[in-house]
């Protein structure tokens, strides 16, 4: 079965073919993160339209790098949600109107499914059950994942994403969009000792979250630093004791969802995963505490059109009925991922 992923649920315009007999055959993505870059963050309008302009290009590429005609696509699988409103319709809308012009069978697909199960497209993937952090610019979340469709959430944040915490605190240190991989390249240059920063939540005795204190505290220290004057080192320093703090409580966390499950297998997924000092972290836990950890490729860590691809490739093995010819469409820009039905 051949299935064509249609990935827009916010900044990238992702599509990808995958064939449950052969894995991965082609995939094309394009960021929208320079058009972004000078508004500090994504302007949603902007975003479907470019979303408009990008879709059939890559779908030919997508097309082409397989090698195969459309006509050979068995089923259209795209992300219903979560994600913004505008950006969902204009994917939706071109893989319904595929789905009708080719009479293929459409099946919507949790954008958050896909990046839960995205490490499964590496060429050493986990096995059932795993632990999953899914950590990105809008969700943080632990969930234990005991096949498709089976997640359950062990906890979660009650505020601010860490990837959300990670774009905020780059901004108050006048670094640019997106500001998650900026602060971490800053942060390799500071002093670990210069900023003891707050790790909100280490000790609650619960799996759940909260970054927003640690966001205050960099805002007050950089008011505070010799009157918002701040030098270069500085920045640095600050950026240190920020990255330090948020990978602690992650990687502290990840480790007592461990122990409360009683599981060895750790999948880390989602952009902030993506980040060398988390994976660092991590991988040193893993070595103490002699369990596993899995990450997606790099180039599937951030949103794409191989994960959703992936992912309704999975439901249909399942249930190949999951997808239907109906194309009249919905989206759903919230999304709860405990809402999602068992295959």
């Amino acid at each position: 079965m051949i299935v064509l992923g249609v990935e827009s649920s916010c900044d990238e315009t992702g599509l990808a073919l995958y064939d449950t007999a052969r894995g991965l055959l082609s995939h094309a993505l394009y960021s929208q993160v320079a058009m972004h870059e000078e508004y500090g963050g994504v302007v949603p309008e902007l975003a479907s339209r470019d979303h408009i302009r990008r879709a059939i290009p890559l779908l030919e590429q997508t097309l082409k790098g397989a090698g195969i005609a459309p006509q050979a696509i068995d089923a259209i699988a795209y992300t219903q949600g979560p994600g913004l409103a505008g950006a969902l319709l204009v994917g939706s809308s071109i893989a319904c109107s595929l789905g009708l012009a080719l009479d293929k069978p459409v099946l919507g697909v949790h954008h958050l499914e896909g990046h839960l199960l995205s490490p499964l497209l590496a060429s050493d993937p986990p096995e059932f059950p795993f632990v999953a952090l899914l950590v990105s610019g809008g969700h943080t979340q632990l969930m234990r994942v005991d096949g498709v469709g089976q997640y359950e959430l062990l906890g979660e944040t009650l505020d601010d994403a860490a990837g959300e915490a990670f774009d905020k605190s780059a901004k108050l240190l006048g670094l640019g969009y997106p500001g998650g991989p900026a602060i971490s390249r800053l942060a390799e240059f500071g002093d670990p000792l210069a900023y003891k920063l707050p790790r909100p939540m280490l000790h609650s005795k619960d799996l759940n979250f909260s970054f927003s204190g640690l966001k205050t505290a960099v805002l007050t220290v950089v008011k505070n630093s010799a009157a918002a004057n701040v030098c270069e080192q500085d920045k640095a320093n600050i950026a240190r004791g920020f990255v330090d703090a948020i990978v602690d409580v992650l990687t502290a966390k990840c480790v007592a969802a461990l122990k409360q499950t009683g599981l060895k297998r750790l999948v880390i997924a989602g952009g902030v995963g993506a980040n060398s000092q988390l994976r660092a972290a991590l991988n040193a836990a893993a070595a103490k505490k002699r369990f596993r950890v899995y990450y997606p490729e790099l180039e599937f860590c951030t949103d794409n059109g191989a994960m959703i691809a992936f992912a309704g490739a999975m439901r249909l093995s399942i249930n190949p009925q999951a997808a239907r010819r109906e194309y009249g469409f919905n989206v759903r820009p919230r999304w709860p991922l405990d809402e999602l039905k068992v295959v």
